[in-house]
């Protein structure tokens, strides 16, 4: 799930606050998706080797356009609630995920593309994957690195309105309990409404309230430097290390350190609880309206009818990888 910040809590608490999670989950892979939407610049970058750190999970969406990605590395999930969950994912968007060529496949130049769409009787679609390895979290002593190069959809101001892509991470426990915020989640990147901001947010604890002030979560903003998000890719990091005393998790974009959390924030048993569990998985989604929306739009209702579908998010890599040393960069 994700977060707003402290200016505009008081608009966020009219909408409740749960993780977007599984409804369904679809193997991928097979000849579905579409191509990159035109007038989107177009780059493709290997995914990095940095010095000391051991890859442990890698996708460069390489592959023919009109394909979804790997089947061994990704599901998909669809749907509009979760079984256990309520309506609308629990943050209010409206969009239904779907497995549609239209919604999400690769786009022939390296990249996964997932498309908000909106059809006839005004009805939004968009896409949302998940990793299905479940179990990243530093070794003893050493340190996680996950990190994805995105370009968010190519589209600001009013035609923005109701955009909302996410690059997040959620607790192993969340898909045997389903218990929120208690699983923890890692919002490693969050957009709204086509600002030249993204979000990193640590949700935990209960709701409301709890170490994490639920529903909202700790967390700061930053800005896409040189060029915004929106024109460009920009590479998206958390670091979870182990390694330094007391521990933390951070956050960057392009490299640049931007929020930090350590273990002596929270209390011990809720620290214990978020890092001391299996592991996280992955999720990669562009969601439609909800209560960030709402509420860094000034409750404008988003998305509207100036709301322009077919923006795609754009992935280049998605990589995650750990080092034991207390040398870290």
């Amino acid at each position: 799930m994700r977060s707003t910040p402290n200016y505009l809590l008081e608009t966020m608490e009219l909408c409740c606050r749960w993780p977007r999670q599984r409804v369904l989950r679809i193997l991928v892979g097979g000849a579905i998706g579409i191509g990159t939407a035109m007038g989107i610049p177009s780059a493709h970058a290997t995914i990095p080797k940095p010095a000391g750190w051991t890859l442990q999970f890698g996708d460069d969406f390489n592959g023919a356009a009109d394909r979804l990605p790997s089947r061994t590395r990704w599901l998909l999930d669809t749907g509009h609630r979760y079984p256990s969950g309520p309506p609308q994912w629990g943050t209010g968007e409206i969009q239904t995920y779907t497995a549609n060529k239209a919604n999400v496949g690769l786009d022939g130049q390296g990249h996964l593309r997932i498309t908000p769409l909106r059809d006839k009787s005004g009805n939004w679609t968009s896409a949302r994957l998940e990793t299905r390895q479940g179990n990243f979290k530093p070794p003893v002593h050493g340190v996680l690195r996950i990190e994805a190069r995105i370009q968010m959809p190519y589209v600001a101001d009013q035609a923005a309105q109701g955009y909302w892509p996410a690059f997040w991470a959620l607790g192993q426990s969340y898909r045997k309990d389903g218990l929120w915020p208690k699983a923890g989640e890692f919002d490693i990147m969050e957009n709204v409404n086509g600002i030249n901001s993204v979000w990193g947010i640590l949700h935990c604890g209960v709701y409301p309230g709890g170490p994490c002030g639920e529903p909202n979560g700790l967390g700061r903003r930053a800005s896409c430097d040189a060029t915004t998000c929106q024109a460009a890719f920009h590479v998206y990091t958390f670091e979870w290390d182990r390694s330094v005393s007391p521990m933390q998790i951070r956050w960057y974009v392009d490299g640049k350190l931007y929020d930090h959390v350590s273990q002596n924030q929270l209390p011990a048993a809720t620290w214990n609880e978020i890092t001391g569990q299996g592991g996280y998985f992955l999720l990669l989604n562009v969601a439609m309206g909800g209560g960030f929306s709402y509420a860094m739009a000034g409750g404008v209702p988003t998305p509207n009818e100036k709301t322009e579908p077919g923006h795609p998010m754009l992935v280049d890599y998605v990589a995650v990888w750990t080092k034991a040393s207390a040398d870290k960069h």
